[in-house]
């Protein structure tokens, strides 16, 4: 039975990234995001199919501040 009286989450929230997303913002490693997924916060991460999904507040709860300078991703861009 559905509870329609219970608060529902936001799916459209903007603090809910795709793993490949938080990792891109964050720049670092899919790999990495992986080796991480017990330190972070009980109900931050968690996986829908084979896809994980992330908060930012767990994001910052592990990897803290965002390494916009020394992005994976910006350097690769610029050396192809």
């Amino acid at each position: 039975m559905i509870n329609l009286f219970k608060q529902q989450p936001n799916l459209d929230d903007k603090n809910i990234l795709s793993s490949s997303d938080a990792c891109q913002e964050w720049g670092i490693e899919a790999s990495t995001l992986r080796k991480r997924i017990d330190d972070f916060p009980y109900g931050t991460i968690r996986k829908f199919g084979t896809s994980w999904v992330v908060t930012r507040e767990g994001m910052y709860a592990v990897f803290g501040e965002k390494r916009i300078n020394r992005s994976y991703f910006s350097w690769k861009s610029k050396r192809e």
